[in-house]
């Protein structure tokens, strides 16, 4: 971080979901080390007591709950946790996702398709549910921000993806109507597009064999997949003040995956 942004998030209070690794785990330290105090969720509780005690560790307040983000209970409950733990809500990242294998639509099973969309799609207008009905009625004043991470596959058609990329697709949709809905009370939402993150999901996604990631990096221009620590910057920028004007925007953070298609 540089500028103005350094620092602009002391006790700001931050909320992620899939806390428990990759990007999620990548942001929520990205706030911690930037002074905020966090609320980490994770469909498995473990791996998200660990992202809150590095937290911990950085010397910053850091609370683990386990939550099932297609479960409208568990969404409820992770987010009033933030507002009885610390009192108000100011940044929320729903981060939280599961792919898809790759396959044609039409071996595409219904089973999967709900599966995914429960997790990718209704998960996050779950949690920007309670997450902006927390922020309306919170203490606190300024600015408030919600990311929504998208992907590439949320601009582009991908083959073997439909599943994926209409999900993805619909929370930049949802991400650009619900902007406009808030902007005018002071909550600012917007989306990131990764490429290719090196992640355990994208290890499950290419076979984790040399070939595979082979095949994966070949479609980055830049030659090389992405850091989730790239991604979480992408994230601590769009909810600073150097990113405030930012209203509805899919950010496409993707190493040019996306340019020449």
């Amino acid at each position: 971080m540089s500028g103005n942004a350094a620092g602009s998030f002391i006790n700001k209070i931050v909320f992620v979901t899939g806390a428990g690794s990759g990007i999620g785990r990548a942001t929520a330290l990205a706030f911690a080390t930037q002074g905020a105090d966090l609320v980490v969720a994770d469909i498995n509780k473990q791996p998200a007591q660990e992202t809150a005690m590095m937290a911990q560790r950085l010397g910053r307040r850091a609370e683990a709950v386990a939550c099932d983000v297609n479960s409208t209970e568990d969404v409820a409950a992770a987010v009033a946790t933030a507002v009885e733990t610390f009192g108000r809500l100011d940044i929320a990242v729903n981060n939280a996702g599961v792919e898809q294998p790759p396959r044609p639509l039409t071996e595409t099973s219904e089973a999967d398709w709900d599966r995914i969309h429960g997790v990718n799609l209704r998960g996050v207008f779950l949690s920007m549910k309670h997450e902006i009905l927390a922020m309306e009625a919170g203490l606190g004043e300024g600015h408030r921000s919600i990311v929504n991470i998208a992907s590439g596959a949320g601009v582009i058609g991908i083959r073997g993806q439909a599943a994926y990329a209409a999900a993805k697709h619909g929370v930049i949709g949802l991400t650009k109507s619900a902007a406009l809905e808030y902007a005018a009370l002071g909550i600012q939402i917007n989306a990131i597009c990764p490429g290719i993150i090196e992640t355990a999901m994208m290890d499950r996604f290419s076979g984790g064999t040399p070939e595979g990631r082979s095949r994966v990096i070949a479609q980055e221009p830049i030659g090389r997949m992405s850091t989730a620590e790239e991604i979480a910057s992408a994230g601590l920028w769009l909810c600073s003040g150097l990113g405030g004007f930012a209203i509805g925007h899919a950010l496409v953070v993707d190493g040019g995956q996306t340019i020449g298609i």
